[in-house]
């Protein structure tokens, strides 16, 4: 069941319950999405302004790609719960199988494309944001550094449901491929969010 479609109490009650999803990964995805929202809501609020013409071109290509990351990261929600499953199966092969090592191991792999993912795309929403925050309405600065605030916390979340799956893989080559690419946007990606909500909180001379 793609709980997107459910309202937001459904999920937020699903999500406490003790069913397997969704869970981090999936919550990380909502949370990225409403983020990259926040950042295209300034954009709303600046196309159609005079005040803003000479961005206007820039801030509606960003909208564009925010619009599709939005949907993007929506989609991670069912695909995060779909990733799980041939992992959560895995787990309950008996331990004497000869085949259990192999398919656990696959299945692991899995488990980590779909949260490896959503920090990729909380990343590039990042980016946009940095832009709103800078040539946006300055109506709705705010919005901006609280989308930043949000897909930060979406991004770290998401790298936890990469590293409780990398620390089990048995091939630590592709486990350790894994970390220092999930560990680089971490570096990059939280320091800049942290740029954008310090410079807008600034502004209000905080």
């Amino acid at each position: 069941m793609d709980m997107t479609l459910e309202s937001c109490r459904s999920f937020v009650e699903v999500l406490a319950s003790s069913a397997p999803a969704p869970g981090g990964g999936g919550a990380a995805a909502l949370v990225g999405a409403i983020g990259t929202a926040l950042g295209n809501m300034v954009g709303s609020l600046t196309v159609g302004k005079k005040k803003y013409a000479d961005v206007e071109a820039e801030i509606l290509a960003l909208k564009a790609q925010c619009d599709a990351l939005q949907t993007e990261l929506l989609d991670q929600v069912e695909a995060d719960d779909k990733g799980f499953v041939p992992l959560s199966k895995a787990y309950g092969i008996p331990k004497d199988d000869p085949n259990r090592d192999k398919i656990l191991e696959e299945a692991t792999i899995t488990a980590c494309a779909v949260p490896m993912h959503i920090m990729e795309l909380c990343c590039q929403a990042i980016d946009c944001i940095r832009v709103f925050a800078e040539k946006g309405s300055r109506l709705a600065v705010s919005d901006a550094g609280c989308g930043a605030v949000c897909c930060k916390a979406a991004l770290q979340a998401a790298s936890l449901n990469v590293f409780i799956n990398t620390k089990g893989l048995k091939n630590r080559e592709i486990a350790e491929e894994m970390n220092e690419k999930a560990n680089k946007m971490l570096s990059e990606y939280c320091a800049l969010a942290d740029d954008i909500f310090n410079t807008v909180k600034a502004g209000f001379g905080q």
